[in-house]
C-alpha cells in the first residue's frame, strides 16, 4: 500500500499464521526388513507371510543382501546341503556376524539344526558345519524319514494376535528335528506329547522314557527356533513374533573386515568345469565310459 493508504491492514498471529500453512509432510514408516536365506526350501513361503505381517522381506544369496536387515529367517530344506552352499559362497562368516550384531535369527526345521550349538543324535558322519549360537540339543531326524511327516494342532506360548489367547496352532513337521535339552537362558515356547508308538519306538535307544519333546524355542531377544513349518500353514502368528522381535533390533550395518578375512580364509575353490563328470544314458563319462572300474 502507498503512504497515503489509510485502510487498515490485517495482521495475523503466530497462530492464524501456522494454521493456514500446510501441514508437514512426515516420511513414511519405513517397514522392517525381512531377510530370508534363499538358498533352497520354503524361502518363498516364509516371504510372503514377512509381507503379510507388514514386513519387507529380502532373499539373501550374498553378504551385501543383509545389509540393513534387522532380522533373518533360515528356512527349512537340507541343514548339510545348507551349510555346504554357505560355505562355498562365503556366507558362514557373514550370517555370524549378522547375528553377533544384534540381529533376530529364526531357523525352521532344517535352519534349527543350522542354529544349534550341538547335535546329540543324527549327526552326519564326520560331522557337519553349524552356524551356532543357539544353546539347545537337536536330533537331526528324530521323527523319522521323510515318509514319517505328519501334522498336528497344538498350543504354544505365542499369543493370538485378536484376543491374547493361546488358541492351537496347525504344526506340520517335514522330516523334522527335535530339541533334546536347552540351556537356561532358553524360553521354551512349545512341547510336543509324543504318541505310544513313538515312546515304543524309542524303547532300548537312549532316547528312551521321553515322553514328550521340545519343538519351539526362543533365546534372548533375537533368537527363534521351530521344528515345524508355519510357512506352509495360513497362521501367521510366528512371523508376527519374529517382526515384532526384528523390529527391536539394530539394522545391519554391513561385513566388518575381520569377518571378510576369515571368510576369504576358508574360501572353498569352485571346482573346474572341465573336471566334472558329465552324464550319458547309461554311463559316467571318463574312467567308466574307458572300460575302468
Amino acid at each position: 500500500a502507498s503512504p497515503s493508504d489509510s485502510r487498515p491492514r490485517r495482521v495475523l498471529s503466530r497462530a492464524s499464521l501456522a494454521m493456514s500453512q500446510p501441514p508437514p509432510a512426515f516420511p513414511p514408516k519405513t517397514k522392517t526388513k525381512i531377510g530370508v536365506l534363499a538358498l533352497q526350501g520354503s524361502f518363498a513361503e516364509h516371504c510372503a507371510h514377512v509381507r503379510r505381517c507388514g514386513g519387507e522381506p529380502v532373499e539373501v544369496r550374498k553378504a551385501e543382501q543383509l545389509v540393513g536387515c534387522s532380522g533373518l529367517i533360515i528356512p527349512g530344506g537340507e541343514s548339510t546341503t545348507m551349510a555346504n552352499i554357505c560355505r562355498r559362497w562365503n556366507l558362514f562368516e557373514p550370517l555370524r556376524d549378522f547375528a553377533a550384531s544384534g540381529g533376530a535369527v529364526w531357523g525352521t526345521c532344517a535352519g534349527l539344526i543350522f542354529l544349534a550349538d550341538r547335535i546329540g543324535r543324527g549327526a552326519k558322519q564326520g560331522g557337519q558345519e553349524l552356524l551356532g549360537g543357539l544353546d539347545v540339543t537337536v536330533d537331526r531326524n528324530f521323527f523319522g524319514s521323510q515318509i514319517d511327516s505328519f501334522e498336528t494342532s497344538m498350543r504354544c506360548a505365542v499369543p493370538d494376535a485378536d484376543d491374547g489367547s493361546d488358541t492351537p496352532f496347525r504344526a506340520i513337521f517335514i522330516r523334522a528335528p527335535a530339541i533334546l535339552s536347552a540351556g537356561p537362558g532358553v524360553e521354551v515356547l512349545a512341547e510336543y506329547a509324543l504318541p505310544e508308538e513313538k515312546r515304543a519306538e524309542l524303547r532300548g535307544t537312549d532316547a528312551e522314557g521321553i515322553e514328550k519333546i521340545i519343538v519351539a524355542v526362543k533365546q534372548g531377544g533375537n533368537l527363534l527356533a521351530t521344528s515345524f513349518h508355519p510357512e506352509v500353514t495360513s497362521d501367521v502368528r510366528w512371523h508376527k513374533l519374529f517382526l515384532e522381535m526384528s523390529s527391536a533390533a539394530k539394522a545391519y550395518a554391513g561385513v566388518g573386515e575381520d569377518a571378510v578375512r576369515k571368510a576369504s580364509e576358508s574360501e572353498i575353490a569352485l571346482i573346474h568345469p572341465g573336471l566334472l563328470p558329465t552324464f550319458t544314458d547309461s554311463v559316467f563319462a571318463g574312467a567308466a565310459q574307458q572300460g575302468g572300474a
